[in-house]
């Protein structure tokens, strides 16, 4: 298969038809690129898992051209459409109980189904073009890094899709926040763009463990070839020569000792760090490094959503 990568408003429609006909596509968010189908057609749905060699134990997050679809999949919820209406379209996603028209290839046989609605133009185009909504994980082979770029998909997915709809890099560079709705309570499942301090002022924010399955909360996820530890930089100021070629993340500034350096945000900004984890992974894993080390970010706000990324890429 020929993997074609196509630009701008121009190509809505020719991934609406693919999408429509049952095909997979890739698409720009602003949070990473995400690998298409519709999500209440589950053949098409079963393209996904086959492209990315995900397991079906692993839901979908089901992506919708518009707030009335939250009705449409999930049962009622006041706390969920209270989010929806202040967070959407945007990277949060809510994860409530499913409606019987929500496939269970989709939602790994849970009761539960995860539904955001994204803020990219070209994406929101697509859906209200093909007028409904799709299943979309990111566009990578599963347990990869996320794709920020749509170079990034095709060194991924090349050959093994029709179609990558080119919208630039990503803005927030890392996956949506995802938290369960229990009530009038809720449970952070994935930490992203929207933090925990967005979300303490709905609702009170459960600590304990949940055993629903949601994306993104295997233990090893997110991850490069090249081996990954992540330390705190008070041991990589310090950090041993060795015959190993070692690369670094380094949050902030550079530091002597490692043959290959990305530094996340010279500024300390969290959201420049975010919009760049990714493509600096990459960049260090096609360096031919024995080893990435990473520094330990802030483990606040935005700094516990990259937090998390790194410690999921280091469990492999």
């Amino acid at each position: 298969m020929k993997t074609q990568v196509v630009g701008g408003s121009s190509a809505v429609h020719e991934a609406a038809s693919l999408l429509q006909k049952g095909e997979v596509v890739a698409l720009p968010t602003e949070t990473v690129y995400g690998l298409a189908a519709k999500a209440l057609d589950p053949a098409a749905c079963a393209k996904i898992f086959e492209a990315k060699e995900r397991p079906l134990s692993d839901p979908l997050i089901i992506h919708i051209p518009d707030i009335d679809w939250l009705d449409r999949l999930a049962k009622s919820s006041t706390l969920a459409k209270r989010l929806a209406q202040t967070f959407w379209p945007g990277p949060l996603t809510v994860v409530v109980e499913r409606k019987d028209c929500v496939p269970d290839l989709v939602t790994a046989g849970q009761e539960t189904v995860a539904i955001r609605m994204s803020a990219h133009p070209l994406f929101a185009k697509v859906l209200n073009t093909l007028g409904e909504p799709v299943a979309a994980p990111s566009a990578n082979r599963f347990g990869r890094i996320s794709p920020t770029t749509a170079h990034h998909v095709l060194e991924e997915l090349g050959g093994r899709i029709p179609l990558i709809l080119d919208g630039g890099p990503c803005a927030h560079g890392i996956e949506s926040t995802i938290v369960l709705v229990v009530d009038d309570k809720l449970q952070i499942l994935r930490p992203g763009p929207v933090t925990k301090e967005h979300l303490s002022g709905f609702a009170e924010i459960l600590e304990c463990e949940s055993d629903i399955l949601s994306p993104g909360r295997l233990k090893s996820h997110y991850a490069p070839q090249t081996p990954l530890e992540v330390h705190p930089s008070s041991t990589l100021k310090s950090w041993p020569r060795s015959h190993r070629k070692t690369g670094l993340l380094s949050w902030q500034h550079p530091l002597p000792g490692f043959q290959a350096v990305e530094i996340l945000t010279a500024s300390g900004n969290a959201a420049e760090a975010a919009s760049r984890l990714y493509g600096a992974m990459r960049a260090l894993d096609a360096a031919g490094m024995d080893l990435i080390v990473a520094e330990e970010p802030p483990d606040s706000g935005l700094g516990a959503a990259i937090s998390d990324r790194l410690r999921k890429a280091a469990a492999r």
